[in-house]
């Protein structure tokens, strides 16, 4: 997948049962005579992506995480459905190859899919690639260029207009996603009321629909090794739907810090989007609506939703940790990444800045 996040020993607790996956692998590639090997990629805290070697072939393994009751968040036959749809026209999604729902084989759902090779940007710019300036603007610049590409493509045509209701979706999200809140809660954040009201009192109407990833960002988004500008991947599809539009870059500014954020923003999120020439969030909202016309007056409403929805992200996942249902330790630190989103969101709802 990435020259710079490698496939590694399995974390405890989230192998695969080769045993039954094998035998499984034999039957759809029955020419490749060599051993079957498996790895998993470290990072991401959702679905979980295994590298498997078989002989000569390379493939990537999609499944649920260990433990999960939240089955409309990790819903593996639709995002199989979305991307053998959608890679004929939007290129930088994965080709996907085949979708097993027979428990019976890893106790849960996956599909395999075609590794994109290149290069992931992660937390920390790595001390050994060169990012000036210049290329850091012009990577900046790709990445949201290459999400208006995804907000043009025709999703009927695609055939993928059923994926989402655009009527009352916004709506439908806020209040979605408050109820994932609660039904994961593990601490009493003042935050948290007083988002949720505002939320609630200034949510906006719908200007544009598109299909939209729902998880766009830098670590999602694989790089071509000779061209760190250029973008050949995008991973990560499990919420794509059709909805706002502005949600999508909602997204994308969430997860963007600026040098001039707080200590404990910066501490949650990359530092890659600090480096010297990288767009500021002020910079993709005005690139945005110079390339689409889109008004992005109430921009400040969707990063503060956004902010939210990554809050609840995280406290499901704290959720799991605490529930005993994954041992992966990253986890433990969790709760202060909760508290610096959720100060954050409410911030932006107070100023109205971005």
């Amino acid at each position: 997948m990435s020259d710079l996040d490698q496939a590694t020993e399995i974390r405890p607790g989230e192998e695969l049962n080769l045993a039954t996956l094998e035998p499984y692998l034999r039957m759809r590639f029955p020419y490749e005579a060599g051993a079957l090997q498996v790895r998993q990629f470290p990072s991401g805290h959702s679905n979980l992506t295994y590298l498997l070697n078989l002989g000569n072939r390379e493939l990537v393994l999609r499944r649920p995480p260990f433990g999960s009751k939240v089955k409309t968040a990790h819903d593996m036959s639709r995002e199989f459905r979305v991307l053998s749809k959608l890679h004929s026209v939007y290129e930088p999604s994965p080709e996907v190859f085949f979708y097993c729902g027979d428990d019976s084989v890893l106790g849960a759902p996956f599909y395999l899919m075609q590794p994109i090779r290149g290069v992931i940007l992660r937390k920390h710019l790595p001390s050994d690639l060169d990012l000036s300036p210049e290329k850091a603007r012009q990577l900046s610049k790709s990445l949201i260029d290459n999400l208006i590409r995804l907000h043009r493509i025709d999703y009927g045509a695609a055939g993928l207009a059923d994926l989402g209701k655009p009527e009352g979706y916004l709506e439908r999200q806020v209040r979605g996603w408050m109820e994932r809140y609660h039904g994961s809660k593990t601490h009493d954040y003042p935050e948290v009321e007083k988002i949720c009201v505002w939320m609630q009192q200034h949510t906006p109407i719908i200007k544009s629909v598109s299909l939209i990833h729902n998880d766009y960002k830098l670590d999602n988004v694989v790089l071509d090794a000779n061209d760190i500008t250029k973008i050949v991947g995008v991973l990560d599809w499990e919420m794509c739907t059709i909805g706002d539009s502005l949600t999508d870059l909602g997204t994308t500014l969430a997860y963007w810090a600026d040098a001039t954020d707080s200590d404990g923003l910066k501490q949650s999120l990359s530092d890659v989007t600090t480096h010297p020439g990288s767009f500021t969030r002020t910079d993709i909202v005005q690139h945005y609506a110079e390339q689409t016309g889109c008004d992005v007056s109430q921009i400040s409403f969707y990063l503060a939703f956004a902010r939210f929805k990554l809050a609840v992200i995280v406290q499901q996942i704290f959720y799991r940790y605490q529930q005993g249902l994954t041992r992966d330790s990253r986890f433990a630190t969790m709760p202060e990444r909760i508290q610096a989103l959720l100060r954050s969101s409410l911030q932006v709802a107070e100023s109205g800045r971005i």
